[in-house]
């Protein structure tokens, strides 16, 4: 049976006693907090203003934290017609107003009248969203006439019932007489977090000093007050269910920074969890910024490697073709292990490489994306192009075995490579080929597995080096 609200007097629920966030990588996060309630015997009407405008009320959960099973919800509502111009305007339609118009000689005009139509309109979709749609404002005036679209403001000579100035929820409740302190907990969109490394190498790039920064953002349309934040990690499955309700507008905030925060870890099911140290205030549309850790003495390696682009000549026999010249990867790695001074879970993130030059001022060398990398796995950031190392590839012949293209075909490249620098490197090629062929080459090669070709090179100061191999592909044997 319904309950009817209208029938009980409402008690508002105290403002949040205490606050906590566990935000994921997602773009939303679990809210918990604790209130306090005057309550009376049997059904009652509360009101709990101040929640996220974003949240997702079917996740909401109650319980009380002072009498346990005291408290039992019958109905709930989610309240979030905000007051605005808009909202005001639409709930006006068919009501009194004042419009005031300046005329081109100067002078103010008032007209009275009433609003018939409102600028934009709610409507319903065919899949039971909503949207907005353009109508036009019209006004009857109480001298018969009709204004369309005016230019000017609006008066109303009351604020609309129903329109709310922050997002509540509303219960009712069957409880027992008394203060009753209860916690409730919900999920909401508009939040989300990201990662930021940089890695500052000394001159030689071999030794590096480590610093994560996490970066969360509020746009869930409430304040947060001395919460305490944790960050999850991982990847959570979530049902794509359109809502009807439209976003709250975006802002970007001006970042702050949690100061001398220590950031704990711990392992949650297959997610990783990272605790703030201390509770933070988390602004609505704003950007805070964690320190998460820290670490030095880091050995890093660089690494040279290409991939070589065998399909841009296609599958036409001809004659030779060359790639022009072509510039390998660079790569900055290194171990993620307790011997290396790390050996803890990196959540996805940008990382951005920093070198000292011969002055010792730091230099940016690049970045890259890196996804939830667990501890004893290799990290691999891509920073550039080589400058000085310059490789050519050519495909010298193609032919079909027995003049057949359904019985496969031989290939024979050549790579030439040239070391322009004055210090030895090392580079790594690459060839991926769709199948497991039958290979020969002048240098020696290893076969990662059945389909992959790969080098490993050693190049002198300023040397330049020459190969080749054939490919035999046999298909339809």
């Amino acid at each position: 049976m319904m309950t009817t609200l209208a029938l009980m007097a409402t008690t508002k629920a105290g403002p949040p006693i205490e606050s906590a966030l566990t935000i994921y990588n997602d773009g939303f996060a679990l809210v918990r907090e604790q209130r306090e309630l005057e309550l009376t015997d049997g059904p009652q009407s509360v009101l709990v203003e101040n929640v996220a405008q974003m949240i997702e009320a079917n996740s909401v959960s109650v319980r009380s934290l002072s009498h346990p099973g005291s408290i039992r919800v019958l109905e709930q509502n989610y309240q979030y017609d905000l007051v605005s111009p808009m909202a005001i305007l639409n709930k006006s339609v068919g009501q009194p107003i004042r419009f005031h118009r300046m005329l081109a000689n100067g002078t103010k005009e008032v007209v009275s009248g009433t609003l018939i139509s409102a600028p934009y309109a709610t409507v319903a979709d065919a899949n039971g969203g909503t949207g907005q749609t353009y109508n036009g404002m019209v006004i009857r005036t109480d001298s018969g006439g009709i204004l369309l679209n005016p230019t000017g403001e609006i008066e109303v000579t009351e604020l609309p019932a129903g329109l709310i100035s922050r997002p509540s929820l509303e219960w009712v409740l069957d409880a027992k007489a008394g203060r009753n302190r209860i916690e409730f907990g919900y999920l909401t969109k508009g939040f989300s977090w990201k990662c930021d490394y940089v890695l500052s190498l000394d001159k030689e790039g071999k030794t590096g000093a480590l610093k994560a920064w996490v970066t969360l953002t509020n746009n869930s349309g409430t304040r947060y007050e001395n919460a305490q934040v944790s960050l999850l990690a991982g990847e959570v499955n979530r049902v794509d269910e359109s809502r009807p309700r439209s976003s709250v507008p975006g802002g970007r905030g001006q970042a702050v920074t949690a100061g001398d925060a220590p950031v704990t870890t711990q392992n949650l099911g297959e997610y990783y969890l990272y605790k703030v140290g201390r509770k933070v205030t988390v602004g609505d549309k704003s950007i805070k910024q964690v320190s998460l850790m820290e670490r030095e003495g880091i050995q890093v390696q660089q690494e040279l490697s290409m991939v070589l682009p065998r399909t841009r000549f296609g599958t036409i026999p001809s004659g030779p073709l060359t790639s022009g010249p072509l510039k390998p990867d660079v790569y900055t790695t290194f171990k993620n292990e307790e011997s290396n001074q790390l050996g803890v879970a990196l959540p996805k993130g940008i990382f951005k490489v920093f070198q000292a030059d011969e002055e010792q001022e730091s230099q940016f060398m690049g970045e890259d994306y890196i996804r939830h990398t667990p501890r004893n796995e290799l990290v691999r950031i891509h920073t550039g192009k080589a400058f000085d190392i310059v490789v050519e590839y050519k495909r010298l012949s193609l032919h079909y075995l027995e003049e057949d293209r359904s019985r496969g075909s031989v290939a024979t490249y050549e790579v030439e490579v040239r070391n322009r620098k004055l210090a030895p490197v090392e580079l790594l090629l690459l060839d991926y080929q769709y199948t497991s062929p039958d290979v020969e080459s002048t240098i020696e090669m290893v076969r990662p597995d059945a389909s992959t070709l790969q080098w490993k090179l050693n190049l002198k100061p300023n040397e330049t080096l020459k190969f080749r191999y054939t490919v035999k592909n046999r298909t339809g044997v």
